[in-house]
């Protein structure tokens, strides 16, 4: 696209950005509160965010899962950006909101999602600008962000992070379990989303850096995997007592123990308040895997 011509005194006028090329991340909460206001209602007469849900690919449990958020639009955002980094575009959401005839929102939205986009490529040019060579040196300092492109499916420029429902906390030994557990919980109607470390984390960072990281800020729960082979393990044991240091006394239900194997070991101490999903237990085992799916998909 040319750009307009000079006025007297001025310079050209820049064209409008490619917002196909712009990251959801562009959209700041103002935008995304007032898509809310239109979305969230559902309406016969109008394609609500369920609709919208439905065009992106989410499937019904999921959509389910997303009614219990206080703003579904919002939390739908947000997955989309950690599900496609770099599919999610504001372009591709404004090309949605076309085809599903929510021209009132596209109207009303127009120039407050142009300007955040201004914004974000702003700050992007401005970071591009800056130089290589910092002015003072300080070794306590890291000048690259570790915790950008920790997992497979992260955006390795810092775009979009990798979200998941839960953390799962196991030692090599209990790996046989852990893959029973992909199977029964992300590949059947559950459709949950899980952080096996040997299978999403990418190797050549810290490991406690980036344990705490996933643990706090990337998973909504964590599932503890007992057995007398995770007493052994310093990694696990980290692992829970960063966990249970977030959540006190498990008031938010953050951490769910699951005994996989019988024991010789007492059970440890510090989850013992804690209830737990008895794989070893015969009796109930045939609830097991329902029992901790509803735990992991509760709000």
């Amino acid at each position: 696209m040319d750009t307009a011509p000079a006025g007297p005194g001025r310079g050209p006028v820049p064209p409008p950005p490619d917002l196909h090329a712009v990251p959801m991340v562009a959209l700041n909460y103002g935008v995304r509160r007032r898509l809310g206001l239109y979305l969230n209602p559902r309406a016969a007469a109008a394609a609500d965010w369920t609709t919208l849900a439905e065009k992106l690919g989410w499937e019904y449990l999921e959509i389910r899962r997303l009614e219990t958020q206080p703003d579904p639009t919002a939390a739908l955002l947000e997955d989309w950006q950690c599900r496609c980094p770099g599919g999610a575009t504001v372009g591709h959401l404004l090309d949605l909101l076309r085809g599903l005839g929510r021209h009132d929102v596209l109207l009303d939205l127009a120039g407050s999602v142009e300007e955040d986009c201004k914004k974000y490529l702003q700050r992007k040019q401005e970071q591009a600008d800056q130089p290589l060579q910092v002015p003072a040196v300080d070794s306590s300092v890291p000048k690259t962000s570790e915790l950008v492109g920790i997992t497979t499916r992260d955006d390795p420029y810092g775009n979009g992070t990798e979200m998941f429902d839960a953390f799962i906390c196991y030692c090599q030994k209990d790996l046989q379990f852990v893959q029973e557990m992909i199977r029964e919980l992300e590949q059947t109607e559950f459709k949950l989303k899980l952080c096996v470390f040997d299978r999403d984390v990418l190797p050549g960072t810290c490991v406690w850096s980036i344990s705490g990281e996933l643990i706090e800020r990337r998973c909504r729960r964590m599932v503890v995997v007992i057995s007398d082979d995770y007493l052994e393990s310093d990694e696990c044991d980290f692992q829970t007592k960063f966990a249970l240091s977030l959540s006190p006394g498990a008031r938010l239900k953050r951490l769910i123990p699951v005994k996989c194997k019988t024991m010789k070991n007492e059970f440890p101490s510090i989850l013992r308040f804690i209830t737990i999903c008895d794989y070893t237990n015969p009796c109930t085992k045939k609830w097991f895997w329902t029992r901790l799916a509803k735990s992991l998909m509760l709000p």
